[in-house]
């Protein structure tokens, strides 16, 4: 009789190895879009993708990554040589990469707003209906303290939750110490 209870969990066995398989198949494929960042910041070749996928990449580009990697114009570039039929580099090091961007000429809109910018000076300019004054910096306290690092922070209310205690000490020994019971 152990035959059949055998096969039984040989069959269960079997179901769930194929639902594991097939549960973690989405998770193992690699997103195009972040492939492409990852080849970016790397310095490897864009070359190669859809246009759909680099539009995902750009649309995934983080913050930090368009901030501080030109990433985002060599995206474009690639994609917009894939556009025109042709294979892009777009990867190498610093000193390749600076040599190998090749400009695109601005359109008459973009000239105009760029001699409309160096003529107007330093003044304040409306965006978004708010007016914007260069050089201001509104910060507040809640945004200095959201952009420092996690284990900072950790370590920061460790240090302050020390010197609640230590300061709580001494207080309660100068009450105690002033009684005579």
């Amino acid at each position: 009789m152990r035959i059949p209870r055998l096969e039984s969990r040989i069959a269960l066995l079997a179901a769930l190895l194929t639902a594991t398989a097939l549960a973690s198949a989405p998770i193992a494929r690699a997103d195009v879009g972040e492939k492409i960042i990852q080849r970016c910041t790397h310095g490897e070749s864009l070359g190669g993708f859809s246009q759909s996928a680099y539009s995902r990449a750009l649309k995934e580009l983080s913050a930090d990554a368009e901030e501080y990697t030109d990433c985002s114009s060599l995206i474009r570039q690639a994609q917009q040589a894939a556009a025109a039929g042709r294979q892009s580099g777009g990867g190498g090091g610093a000193a390749t990469r600076a040599g190998s961007i090749t400009p695109t000429a601005a359109s008459p809109a973009e000239r105009k707003a760029v001699t409309r910018a160096a003529s107007s000076g330093a003044g304040p300019v409306s965006l978004d209906g708010q007016v914007i004054h260069p050089g201001v910096v509104h910060a507040s306290i809640a945004s200095a303290f959201s952009s420092l690092p996690t284990p900072l922070l950790a370590t920061l209310a460790f240090l302050l939750a020390c010197l609640a205690l230590v300061v709580g000490g001494a207080v309660r020994n100068r009450v105690c110490g002033g009684r005579s019971d």
